[in-house]
This record gives C-alpha cells, structure tokens and sequence, in this order.
C-alpha cells in the first residue's frame, strides 16, 4: 500500500485507517513490518501525472481524477493536496488518494498540461528591466522595457 504522507507517524495513521477499511482489523491485531520511502529513479526528467482521488466536501463525496506535471511523484502529489484546498476547501484528512499513475503525453487529457507537450514551446518576455551597473540610479528619461524584434 503506497500512503502520501507528510512524515512516518502521519503514514502510520493513515495505514492502519485504510487498512481497518478494508479489512476488519484494529492495530492490536496487526503489526507494521516497513515503512520507507520510495525515490523516483530519475528525479531530474519531467512527468505527467495523473491522481485518482476521493474526497469529502461540504456536500458529500465525490470522485475526482486531476493531472500535474512535476519531476517527483511526492511533489506532484503535495500539488495535488494544495490545489485541493485551494480549488475546493478540502482538507488533507478528507482527500484519500486511490492511485498514483506517470502517464504519457498522448494520454494527458487536461488541456494546462497538454499546453507544455510542445517542443517549440516559448517563454517570451515582453517587458525586462535592464539593470546597468555603470549608469546613474535617477534620470530625466523614463526606463525602455518594451523590446520589439
């Protein structure tokens, strides 16, 4: 069972509530063999991730899946949980993440994610702020920052 947690004692608690879910078990009954954390293998190259998930609002449950690019699956997933609350006011005890999935790029479905799976893609930057270390700090001239090519 992968649990998203912020440290060892929040996995544990979220275990053995996922587990009691499951199956009828209390933590008297059971035992923790391992809890480690899991690396990606290349924490450098970017990845498309989509995240099943359910959680409770105001008005009830409610199913969800969400798309986030970002060079870990842990921070794709703290991505996940900050969008949550910011989008939906849904706290972190109510979100339970059912899976975790690097997907391609054909198969990405929301468009602010496809929109980077260019490779022609560019960053213009309209309006820059020289900073000239030789030249006086007040003028009688208005700063250029428009560049036109």
């Amino acid at each position: 069972m992968r649990i998203f947690a912020p440290d060892r004692v929040v996995a544990k608690s979220r275990f053995w509530y996922f587990a009691s879910q499951l199956k009828k078990l209390k933590k008297a009954a059971g035992e923790i063999v391992a809890c480690e954390e899991v690396a990606n293998r290349k924490p450098t190259k970017i990845r498309n991730i989509g995240i099943w998930l359910r959680y409770d609002s105001r008005s009830g449950t409610h199913n969800m899946y969400r798309e986030y690019r970002d060079v870990t699956t842990p921070g794709a997933v703290t991505q996940c949980y900050r969008d949550m609350g910011a989008r939906h006011r849904a706290r972190a005890h109510s979100i339970q993440i059912i899976r975790v999935q690097e997907i391609t790029a054909e198969k990405c479905r929301r468009p602010q994610i496809k929109q980077f799976h260019d490779a022609n893609i560019k960053f213009p930057l309209p309006h820059r702020v020289t900073t000239d270390l030789h030249h006086p700090r007040f003028t009688t001239r208005r700063p250029k920052t428009h560049f036109s090519s």
